[in-house]
């Protein structure tokens, strides 16, 4: 069993180590946090207390098992909202001391960096962008629990500045979507935002700079349209952002492409897109366009792998398992975890490095 809460789904699955999927139930708290536009960390923890334990009784009778069935149960203990993963754990924990079975604890950004191994047959090493809400990092994926980070964002992440700049656009949350949506009958040219950080060595990502452009293009064309503006300007801005982001993105994972073809290069090259952001049709298909390019094949996750569910969580416990890398019933829940603990310090980047 895996279960994961460390933001604002709640979410249960029972997996086997066959790769079989025989549920996977999860809980959006999407209408809880749309009237502020983000994720609001207190209704997201109260919502989780609500729900979990029937979405536990739901994932067992899906998948036509019971508490003796399960070998082991895996739970995100961080990173995340400290509240949100507080519930997900002590319920872990629960069952854990109550069916007498082995409690795995795992990391949140672990789980949409193997998630592609639950679904396709692929090898370690390989190249990660993990792109969600709230992380954006480019990884070299040698093993589990073995990361080495190329970069990260020093402020915003991709689904953050989706969602902040969907806001300005008065677009609804999530931001992503809308934007996508938006952008499909907008000029991507019609506005010059900057794309932070490109040409710069290395594969660091920054998309603050990016949102506060487009909120200065906004305030111009209000000023100039009496205060409003007009449904074109809305798509218009939302293309022109999508594209300046795109481009930043691309750019950076070049720089980790060649790094890492000079480090771990062979004659079959994985490149894996994960995270909710993963789920944007363009940034796809320009990374998939980039790869070929380098000799990469892309590969990513099914949609309902890419959001934060609890398969995948299921995932990095079975094969933690394995290894029999379990974990004591006093472990704690932590907000900060990086996949690459020995990563120097990305400069402003703070808890999101």
């Amino acid at each position: 069993m895996g279960i994961e809460s460390s933001c604002d789904e709640t979410a249960v699955a029972i997996v086997s180590d066959q790769k079989e999927i025989f549920s996977n139930i999860i809980f959006t708290q999407l209408e809880e946090h749309k009237p502020y536009g983000g994720v609001v960390p207190e209704i997201a923890a109260r919502s989780h207390i609500n729900h979990l334990n029937a979405l536990v009784r739901q994932a067992l009778a899906q998948a036509k098992v019971g508490f003796d069935d399960l070998s082991a149960i895996a739970v995100t203990s961080g990173p995340g909202l400290i509240g949100g993963v507080m519930v997900g754990l002590m319920t872990a924990k629960a069952i854990a001391y109550a069916r007498n079975i082995p409690l795995i604890s795992v990391n949140h950004l672990e789980g949409h960096a193997l998630s592609v191994r639950l679904t396709e047959d692929v090898s370690f090493p390989y190249m990660l962008l993990l792109i969600s809400g709230g992380h954006c990092q480019l990884l070299v994926v040698k093993g589990v629990g073995q990361y080495e980070r190329l970069g990260t964002t020093i402020d915003d992440a991709a689904g953050e500045a989706f969602d902040k700049t969907a806001k300005i656009l008065g677009l609804d949350y999530p931001g992503g979507p809308a934007i996508e949506i938006a952008a499909l009958n907008g000029d991507s040219m019609r506005f010059k935002f900057p794309r932070p950080l490109k040409g710069k060595p290395g594969s660091n990502f920054s998309f603050s700079g990016l949102k506060t452009a487009v909120l200065r293009a906004r305030d111009k064309l209000c000023d100039e349209q009496d205060g409003r503006l007009k449904r074109q300007d809305v798509c218009d801005l939302a293309a022109s952002f999508q594209a300046a982001l795109t481009d930043a993105i691309l750019d950076r994972v070049k720089n980790s492409l060649e790094y890492y073809l000079e480090h771990y290069g062979s004659n079959k090259n994985i490149f894996v897109v994960a995270g909710g952001v993963a789920a944007n049709s363009s940034i796809k298909e320009k990374l998939s366009s980039l790869c070929y390019q380098y000799d990469f094949e892309l590969k990513a996750p099914p949609m309902k792998l890419c959001t934060d569910n609890g398969a995948m969580i299921a995932w990095v416990g079975i094969e933690k398992y394995k290894d029999e890398l379990f974990s004591d019933l006093d472990i704690g829940a932590v907000a900060r975890w990086p996949l690459d603990p020995n990563a120097p310090p990305a400069i402003g980047a703070g808890v999101k490095a």
